[in-house]
């Protein structure tokens, strides 16, 4: 198993922690993961370092998730091939989300997304 796998593994398994103290619903817990998962993967894949998670619970019960990277943008192709295993992520998180963006700056790109359990 790779760094970055295990690196993903043990944010994923930090997050559960966290959100289970949040009381997150387990269903909605799920999204969530599958929203970090997602992010965390794409800065550590295709940024620079450094990548940040920050997780935190809104008003109006929003679970409000952002990655932080080091590097440019990346330019990732808007539809993936069938067949391809990479390049659905921010797909993915665009169905979970009940919002989601991006905030470049100049020290690189926050990637943020919102669900409400």
């Amino acid at each position: 198993m790779s760094t970055d796998t295990e690196d993903i593994s043990r944010i994923r398994r930090l997050a559960h922690d966290f959100l289970a103290r949040l009381h997150v619903p387990p269903v909605a817990r799920e999204d969530a993961l599958l929203v970090i998962s997602e992010l965390v993967t794409n800065a550590i894949i295709h940024a620079l370092p450094p990548a940040a998670l920050s997780v935190r619970s809104m008003p109006c019960s929003v679970l409000r998730i952002e990655v932080t990277d080091g590097g440019p943008q990346p330019h990732l192709p808007p539809h993936p091939h069938p067949q391809e295993e990479h390049g659905r992520g921010l797909s993915i998180v665009a169905a979970l989300a009940t919002r989601h963006g991006t905030v470049t700056h100049a020290k690189g790109a926050t990637r943020w997304a919102e669900l409400k359990p």
